[in-house]
């Protein structure tokens, strides 16, 4: 899968580049990221890409035709991609949207700043809005981020000989409680069931943790 990123900083991609999961990937090429800075776009000498909004109010917005240009740009590249804002008003990223959009080839994220993007890119330039929880972050960046990592992981070969099936929200149930040497650590014991070797009484066990664990957690995804 291709990622193509429109940004202002892209030097904050150099994080998941360069360690972790996102990173193996790359080095296989089994996923390939791209950064453009919006501010090769602008029009003017000072190379901005905001302006005052329109009836007042604090901050700036980013303007339609920086933001437009490069994602013309992104398509001369990859015609067919999905371009996606991260936004607090977007779809709430979850697993089952990350293990969708991994069957994709190629996302374009845009990472808003200030007081967002012109509402006609919304209206006619974005695909989807996409936003990683009820909160507001200072920027895009972090999100993409966060998106990246969690649709790199349902493509096939990205975790390697590991894969992604037993992740917490797997059929909206939290994971069960691991456990790893040594068996006993100031007096607290690893589970007895987990040391017996009877594989289908281990499994059993693990699902009953499971939703034992998610009870206790996250009763809204019970419910669900």
């Amino acid at each position: 899968m291709r990622f193509d990123i429109i940004t202002l900083f892209p030097d904050m991609f150099d994080a998941i580049k360069s360690e972790g999961v996102v990173a193996r990937a790359i080095n296989k090429s089994t996923i390939s990221l791209k950064e453009w800075q919006l501010r090769d776009f602008s029009n003017n000498k000072y190379r901005n890409i905001d302006d005052k909004p329109y009836g007042g109010g604090a901050g700036m917005v980013m303007m339609v035709k920086p933001i437009r240009d490069c994602i013309k740009a992104v398509k001369q590249k990859t015609p067919d991609t999905k371009v996606i804002y991260l936004s607090p008003q977007g779809k709430k990223l979850s697993h089952k949207l990350a293990k969708d959009l991994s069957k994709l080839k190629s996302l374009t994220l845009l990472c808003g700043r200030y007081e967002g993007i012109d509402e006609r890119l919304i209206e006619h330039d974005i695909d989807m809005e996409i936003s990683i929880g009820d909160y507001v972050i200072s920027g895009g960046e972090l999100a993409a981020m966060v998106l990246i990592d969690s649709v790199s992981r349902q493509i096939p070969g990205v975790l390697g000989n590991q894969n992604s099936v037993n992740d917490s929200f797997i059929n909206d149930i939290l994971d069960y409680p691991q456990y790893t040497r040594p068996e006993e650590i100031d007096g607290q014991l690893v589970p007895g069931i987990l040391l017996s070797g009877h594989q289908a009484n281990i499994d059993k066990w693990r699902q009953e943790r499971a939703i034992e664990n998610t009870y206790k957690k996250r009763k809204d995804l019970i419910k669900k």
